[in-house]
């Protein structure tokens, strides 16, 4: 009688045991992004996209095919949280990407006019959040007004010309210029409200313009309207605080804040005092910013 001999080989103790994804999983995984993609919808008050956020946190699988999903949509995930959600923005290359021209079309600004929209954006972002430790507190919210922005910007026009007078150029720079240096004579020279029959504020003056930026970002979940004071009155999200810190590093929007129009004293930004003569141009009540 001979003994039989086991020869199977016995499992590895502890060994990780592959969990297949289900269809059901890659259709939740699409349903967060999508969440994600609709910027003004809030967990809170979607049971849902809660859920959705949570399962994210807690099972790591799924996060991994969530964050897939989006990346395969051209999507760079900033953040998962209940306080902003699935917060994402578009690579360059993404089908979801908004580009300036796409932007001008979508505001019916002249297609001259997009680097000045481009100007009234950078300023939005410096107001908002004008410290490093800004962008680095959650609990940070940031203020802003269209009139504020552009007393913002009429005075850094003040600040460039005043650094081009000091190198000795009289002329208007190059087209190869960098772009504040482009842009500061045109926006100085432009009307801040203008005049229309029916008191409307033109679309092509400088507050129409921040105006303009300040509606986009509002309908893109970045900003919420709080009031009608010093041409509207605004506040950051949770989403647009990651934006700008993904932003954060633009040389252009760093030439901005270098120039020194928005020192901090007690913990509030507000802009410099216009030196005695100066007309700046700014329009009645400038509302300049307030943060909390």
């Amino acid at each position: 009688m001979t003994e039989h001999v086991d020869r199977s080989e016995p499992e590895a103790a502890g060994a990780p045991t592959a969990v297949a994804v289900t269809p059901a999983d890659a259709a939740d995984a699409a349903r967060l992004v999508a969440f994600g993609l609709q910027p003004k919808l809030q967990p809170a008050r979607d049971q849902e996209y809660a859920d959705l956020l949570r399962r994210h946190r807690e099972d790591p699988a799924f996060a991994r095919l969530a964050d897939a999903v989006a990346a395969g949509l051209g999507l760079v995930v900033l953040e998962v949280s209940p306080r902003a959600g699935m917060a994402v923005t578009a690579a360059e290359d993404s089908v979801f990407a908004v580009r300036m021209g796409d932007y001008a079309r979508r505001t019916a600004a002249d297609s001259g006019d997009r680097f000045l929209h481009g100007l009234a954006h950078l300023a939005v972002a410096a107001l908002a959040f004008p410290r490093p430790e800004d962008l680095s507190d959650d609990g940070y919210i940031g203020r802003v007004t269209v009139n504020g922005v552009d007393a913002f910007v009429r005075q850094a026009c003040r600040r460039l010309e005043e650094r081009a007078e000091e190198r000795g150029e009289n002329t208007d720079p190059a087209t190869d210029a960098p772009g504040l240096e482009a842009a500061w004579r045109i926006w100085a020279r432009r009307s801040a409200t203008g005049a229309t029959k029916d008191a409307r504020r033109p679309a092509a003056s400088t507050t129409g313009i921040v105006a303009k930026a300040l509606a986009f970002l509002t309908d893109s979940g970045f900003l919420q309207r709080t009031g009608d004071e010093s041409g509207g009155t605004y506040r950051t999200t949770a989403r647009y605080q990651l934006q700008v810190r993904d932003m954060a590093g633009s040389a252009a929007l760093a030439e901005l804040l270098e120039l020194g129009i928005v020192p901090m004293a007690g913990g509030t930004p507000s802009l410099l005092p216009a030196e005695d003569g100066d007309d700046l141009d700014l329009v009645a009540d400038a509302g300049l910013p307030f943060h909390s």
